[in-house]
């Protein structure tokens, strides 16, 4: 059964899965990206890594499912060639969606990782437009924005334990969500991210941006926040 029957809970139930659980998924999701990504012979990129593509076992052990999408290439290669998009509304990186963001490579794993990993976190998908507020309705973005100014999320929960790992888990999904590939780390950080006490965490640049643009570096780039809107851009 995939992880996305887990998840995303109705406002009036409680989680299914503990806090402690969902961390240990999210590590072992994490590891098994980081195996196709080093741990074969070829990288191997994945393409569509999403709730419902991460199947648990009776342990509640997750396992990377549906390959269809994947593409081999060598390790040293930093990037690949596209002759379409590939993925799932919501869990596509932006540069395999549009050149203008960089190239396809192991970092468009590491961002659709970052949406689950927010998804995991809030128990809802990254998209939802039957939220009473509209500020709510793209959750990376408020969840980034509540973070920024140490408001709560919302989220149900019960100890300052499990606050830790919600707040761990949401600086690390949000790295992983930059728009650009070169601002995410490799699932490698990732896992020693997820190893570590959230105090030694830094909470990431804002990956949305304020006003009308998205500034990083010395570029600026038109505010997206659901990349449905994005132009493909074929090769």
């Amino acid at each position: 059964m995939s992880i996305e029957k887990f998840i995303f809970v109705a406002k009036d139930k409680d989680r299914f899965l503990s806090w402690e659980k969902l961390q240990d998924i999210a590590m072992g999701i994490a590891k098994g990206i980081e195996y196709l990504h080093q741990g074969c012979d070829q990288q191997i990129l994945h393409f569509d890594i999403k709730p419902h593509n991460i199947l648990l076992d009776h342990n509640f052990n997750p396992k990377i499912s549906d390959f269809g999408l994947a593409k081999l290439c060598s390790k040293e290669q930093s990037a690949v060639s596209m002759t379409a998009a590939r993925g799932t509304i919501g869990y596509i990186a932006p540069e395999v969606l549009s050149r203008n963001f960089g190239k396809a490579s192991y970092k468009s794993d590491v961002y659709s990782f970052g949406m689950l990993l927010l998804e995991m976190v809030g128990g809802r998908k990254n998209i939802d437009v039957t939220v009473e507020s509209t500020s709510q309705v793209y959750f990376p973005e408020w969840v980034y924005n509540c973070l920024d100014k140490g408001e709560e999320f919302g989220i149900r929960i019960d100890s300052e334990g499990h606050a830790k790992i919600a707040r761990k888990l949401t600086i690390v999904g949000l790295w992983c969500i930059q728009w650009y590939p070169t601002d995410r780390p490799s699932m490698k950080a990732v896992v020693q991210m997820l190893e570590a006490e959230v105090d030694s965490l830094t909470v990431p640049p804002n990956p949305f941006g304020h006003g009308d643009g998205v500034q990083t570096t010395s570029v600026k780039i038109p505010r997206k926040t659901i990349n449905r809107e994005l132009e493909v851009i074929f090769e």
